[in-house]
């Protein structure tokens, strides 16, 4: 991004106005050629629901589905319904709206700290640490930067494995690294290992994200992205992200189209399939 958008940062993303109770509007609108990045209203939708739960109760889950494309140029408004208050879970539904039409909807659930096991059955993706390893672009995403260490698919057309951080300081504020992680965790190249000779990946569709443990995205974490399946026009993958020190502190999937035709990034008619 150039020119006056490369003065904004995940925190402009991030930059909610409150218009009444439950009810919030981005702020952060710029011109893209491209439907509205769906990591950004994900993160946004985590966080308005957050912004209404306690605050020692923190996302344990989420799942989003993308439903229209979205338009950059204009702000969305997102109703967060207070599904349950238990006493030590919270759950929440958020609808995100352009144009009176829904864009994305997304049920998240947020818990109280927790005691009892920490376990990791498998270790961190095999990967050099970040410093000194060639710079990686991390499309669409404001104020992050990435590095990119040897591939498990040296073929694919983008990394599906490399570290990334926020070069905007983010505050000690547990909600906004959570926000940050799935603005991040919906960059979607996890198809990009397979073959793109008739057909390549397209929009996201939904996605699900689980939190383990805390992560600062102002330090650097690894992403892994490993394809799994593409059946009848659609293609999952899973994914991880760890802390730099090996712990695991998300895991997210997500399936997109995967479908022959032209570039599936660029703006679409209003009649074809939603793009996020």
């Amino acid at each position: 991004m150039e020119g006056p958008l490369s003065t904004s940062s995940l925190l402009d993303v991030l930059d909610l106005e409150e218009i009444d109770r439950d009810l919030y509007r981005s702020r952060l609108v710029f011109a893209d050629p491209y439907p509205l990045y769906g990591g950004q209203v994900a993160a946004q939708a985590l966080f308005a629901a957050g912004r209404t739960v306690p605050e020692d109760r923190l996302p344990h889950s989420l799942h989003g589905y993308f439903l229209r494309s979205g338009d950059a140029a204009r702000p969305a408004v997102f109703r967060v319904d207070r599904d349950r208050d238990g006493g030590s879970f919270s759950a929440r539904r958020v609808v995100a709206l352009q144009g009176g039409e829904v864009i994305f909807n997304m049920s998240v659930s947020f818990a109280a700290e927790g005691t009892g096991p920490d376990v990791a059955v498998d270790p961190a993706p095999d990967a050099e640490p970040p410093d000194g390893l060639p710079s990686h672009q991390l499309p669409r995403l404001f104020s992050f930067e990435g590095r990119r260490p040897s591939q498990p698919y040296p073929g694919a057309h983008w990394p599906t494995r490399f570290w990334a951080r926020s070069t905007t300081p983010l505050p000690d504020d547990p909600l906004v690294h959570a926000c940050a992680l799935t603005y991040l965790s919906d960059i979607g190249t996890g198809l990009s290992a397979l073959p793109h000779d008739e057909a390549s990946p397209g929009p996201s569709l939904d996605h699900a994200l689980w939190f383990h443990r805390p992560a600062r995205l102002d330090e650097w974490v690894l992403m892994d992205l490993v394809p799994r399946t593409v059946a009848a026009g659609r293609g999952w993958y899973t994914g991880t992200l760890h802390t730099a020190d090996g712990v695991l502190a998300a895991s997210f999937v997500q399936e997109t189209l995967f479908r022959t035709g032209p570039n599936p990034f660029r703006r679409p008619r209003a009649s074809e399939e939603p793009l996020s």
